[in-house]
């Protein structure tokens, strides 16, 4: 950068006066800066995609991956050729046109990529962060493009000899992992598992999985311990994301619960304890985790706001604004809109005997619509404090047969979801077993004052 500022000041002097010499000196630096910012910005996302596209991956397995020592050395030193395409990555407000100019490409190209098949209809489905490779020839012109909707999964669009372009799809195997992670509770589930390394998404569902068994905001108690087995991804060495649950326990006032994920021969996957009973109650036992119950069930409350003896037919969980909203249970939502003193509210119905409500929201979750099907434990809106609210809080209702409950006391009287059939509980042992024993065998990390070992 110095040589190259003394070099246009010199040239400077010899052309220009000294007045706007110092205007143009700036210019010029400014657009070299933009320059070496886009340079790197490309270098990046080659690195990222080159790797992602280099070379195959081990087969999944429940064993621990294998010593780099163990590895063949020719393997080890071999280096990947980098990819000479160019990488650029859709940005708010971008389209197709915008993009292909960018790579230096006309209005021809946009069309004859667009117009190839039915299939280029991914193409008018850009999303922020979507990255694209574009492949030129010596004369500049398009010999494929690539569309990279995340690292396993690309659509290729490679013209022929007929100058059409051909469409494929891509999917890339990730290395499957399995990882173990233990913590003991000395505040809240939340905290423990970000101190365990545990991302709030899996913290949700570790949450859910248990919720049908335990009330994470009135039973869990300091000294609580629990652990998991999940999956984590890795494409060519690199860690791009976190799977499923496939094995957790939680000892709660040293009582353990465990839980194992089991596929039937239908390819349904649910979680059951050792005995084949399903760990999901009908209904959760609370709509939103880590929080406090400000306002219980009662036919005979004050209203904050009306200040007047009424009838306060649910139950209030104070929480920040933003705190995920989970669905009790299956169901269809009837109704999600705003709705008077509830403000943004949201309407279940679960078969035919029972509904749910939660209302004062502050937003609804993506897809969340009149008509929608939900499972349980899914993210369904995020506390609120819209309509007659004092504060950020989620005021949840249970219907059954049409009549208000007060869902924390009716829980218990609820029953389960489908425990396993004698006719697969056979397989079900044979499958599960030795997650259970993967499971037990890490634990003693826990009781030896190890949390955390892996």
């Amino acid at each position: 950068m110095f040589e190259f500022v003394v070099l246009a000041r010199r040239t400077l002097d010899s052309l220009l006066p000294g007045r706007h010499q110092s205007m143009l000196l700036i210019l010029a630096i400014a657009l070299l800066i933009l320059a070496i910012l886009q340079d790197q910005d490309r270098t990046r996302f080659d690195d990222i995609l080159s790797r992602a596209t280099s070379q195959n991956l081990r087969e999944t397995s429940l064993q621990p991956a294998a010593d780099p020592q163990d590895l063949d050395a020719t393997d080890s030193t071999k280096e990947t050729d980098p990819d000479p395409r160019m990488f650029l990555t859709v940005k708010p407000g971008d389209n197709l046109s915008l993009i292909f100019k960018r790579a230096g490409l006309g209005a021809t190209e946009v069309y004859e990529v667009a117009n190839s098949s039915e299939d280029a209809e991914i193409l008018a489905n850009l999303s922020i962060g979507d990255q694209l490779a574009f492949e030129l020839d010596q004369d500049q012109q398009l010999n494929s493009l690539e569309l990279f909707k995340s690292p396993l999964e690309s659509f290729l669009f490679t013209r022929t000899d007929t100058a059409e372009f051909d469409f494929s799809k891509i999917n890339r195997k990730p290395h499957i992992e399995i990882v173990y992670k233990d913590a003991v509770i000395t505040d809240s589930l939340f905290m423990a598992a970000q101190r365990g390394g545990i991302e709030a998404r899996m913290t949700l569902e570790l949450a859910s999985l248990f919720g049908g068994v335990i009330d994470f905001m009135m039973d869990s108690r300091e000294g609580d311990t629990f652990s998991l087995l999940f999956e984590e991804e890795y494409l060519d060495g690199e860690l791009i994301g976190t799977g499923q649950i496939l094995a957790a326990s939680y000892t709660n006032q040293g009582v353990e619960h465990t839980a194992l994920r089991y596929e039937n021969s239908h390819g349904e996957s649910n979680f059951f304890n050792p005995e084949g009973e399903s760990m999901r109650k009908a209904f959760l036992k609370n709509p939103v985790d880590f929080t406090r119950i400000s306002s219980n069930f009662s036919l005979a409350r004050k209203h904050p706001i009306l200040n007047t003896i009424r009838a306060h037919k649910g139950t209030d969980y104070a929480a920040p604004t933003g705190t995920p909203v989970l669905s009790t249970a299956d169901g269809r939502v009837t109704f999600a809109d705003r709705n008077g003193s509830f403000g943004k509210l949201v309407v279940i119905q679960h078969g035919d005997r029972f509904e749910t409500k939660y209302a004062h929201l502050n937003a609804y979750a993506k897809g969340i619509t009149a008509g929608t099907r939900v499972k349980q434990g899914q993210i369904i809106g995020y506390v609120g404090s819209t309509g007659s609210a004092t504060g950020p809080h989620l005021h949840f209702e249970f219907l059954m047969d049409g009549v208000h409950r007060n869902s924390i006391t009716i829980h218990d009287q609820l029953p389960k979801a489908a425990t396993i059939p004698k006719a697969e509980m056979a397989n079900f042992k044979k499958q599960t077993n030795l997650l259970l024993s993967m499971l037990k065998t890490h634990g003693a990390s826990l009781e030896s004052g190890n949390p955390g070992a892996q």
